[in-house]
């Protein structure tokens, strides 16, 4: 089951345990479609991706291990705009997730200095959501930055109540860096208590 952000002031005390970032810039966020969205990256449109998997520990899963954070991390070909720099994507995957009595409603990256690229329209933006050729059903509300630290609201909650449900993740949102990708702890916030996790997964060396 997904819900809409009407259960967000119950997360709220979270988030600001987390990061404080309420106070902090709000992103630019844009929607595009893959492949063409991999041309900022590769002259043929193709990008080799390196995964890595975080397993989100929610009480009360009926089965470990099915709701996880896919952290995946890809460098720019000279000759393109992102070229030197490394892509980087976020995806929470719950399909399979069932039995929780929480909802994930966004996670945090501490992530440092973000790198402008033209994902959409040949207008730089900060963030882009795969909103077509891929994954996913479920996009970002926001994306704010303070200081290192960026905060990225998803525009539904994610609740693995009932059955597993196929329509339970995230489209892949990708941003981009001047630095190498290092592994590190993300934040997951949710409704209830506690209300966050970390899982393991990947973000710029900064």
């Amino acid at each position: 089951m997904r819900a809409r952000l009407g259960l967000w002031p119950t997360v709220a005390a979270g988030i600001f345990m987390l990061t404080n970032a309420a106070s902090g810039g709000q992103l630019k966020v844009v929607t595009v479609a893959a492949p063409a969205v991999n041309c900022i990256y590769s002259p043929n449109c193709t990008v080799t991706v390196s995964d890595s998997v975080g397993q989100l520990a929610l009480q009360n899963l009926d089965t470990p291990n099915t709701a996880w954070l896919q952290s995946r991390t890809f460098t720019g070909v000279a000759g393109t705009p992102g070229a030197g720099k490394t892509g980087y994507e976020y995806r929470l995957d719950m399909t399979q997730a069932s039995g929780a009595l929480q909802c994930v409603a966004g996670i945090v990256v501490n992530f440092g200095p973000i790198t402008q690229l033209p994902f959409a329209n040949n207008t730089p933006a900060d963030i882009y959501v795969v909103t077509q050729g891929g994954l996913g059903t479920i996009g970002l509300a926001s994306a704010e930055q303070d200081g290192d630290v960026i905060t990225f609201t998803f525009n539904e909650l994610i609740c693995p109540s009932e059955p597993a449900n196929a329509a339970n993740t995230t489209y892949f949102f990708g941003l981009a860096s001047a630095n190498p990708p290092v592994a590190t702890t993300v934040g997951v916030f949710v409704t209830g208590s506690p209300a966050y996790y970390n899982v393991p997964g990947r973000a710029p060396q900064h």
